[in-house]
C-alpha cells in the first residue's frame, strides 16, 4: 500500500514531506524565476526557507537538516544538496513522496528523526 492510497491527508507534524508545504516557506526567498535556485526548485530539492537576520537565503533540508546559505543565482539546488549532504535519505528517494510504500515512508521518517536528534545534540547532521 502506498501513501497515496490513504485519504490524501498528511498527519500534523508531517506537512514538510509535501513539496507544496515546503514551497510555502519561501515567501521571502530572494531569488526569482530567472534564476536556477527558484523557490520551486529549492522545495523540490527538499529544502525549506529559514532566513536569519543577516542571511536571507538560508535553506535547510527537512530530512538531513543540512543548512546552506550564500546561494548564487546559478546554483542548482539538487546539485548543491547532493554536494553538501550526499547521504541524505531524501536524495535517495527517486520518487514522489505520495508514491512511497508505508515501509519506505517509515524508513525516511526514521532517518529524519535520527538526523533531528543529532542536529539538536551535536549541531552536525549524520550525512
Amino acid at each position: 500500500m502506498s501513501l497515496a492510497e490513504g485519504k490524501g491527508q498528511v498527519p500534523a507534524g508531517l506537512e514538510l514531506y509535501l513539496k507544496e508545504k515546503r514551497l510555502s516557506t519561501f515567501t521571502q526567498w530572494p531569488f526569482v524565476s530567472d534564476c536556477s535556485c527558484t523557490a520551486d526548485r529549492m522545495a523540490e530539492a527538499g529544502f525549506i526557507h529559514c532566513p536569519i537576520e543577516n542571511a536571507s537565503d538560508v535553506a535547510r533540508c527537512f530530512i538531513c537538516f543540512k543548512e546552506l546559505e550564500g546561494w548564487e543565482p546559478d546554483d542548482d539546488p539538487m546539485e548543491e544538496h547532493h554536494k553538501h549532504s550526499p547521504n541524505c535519505a531524501f536524495l535517495a528517494l527517486q520518487k514522489d513522496i505520495c508514491d512511497l510504500t508505508v515501509e519506505e515512508f517509515m524508513e525516511l521518517r526514521k532517518e529524519r528523526m535520527k538526523n533531528l536528534i543529532v542536529s539538536i545534540t551535536c549541531k552536525e547532521p549524520l550525512t
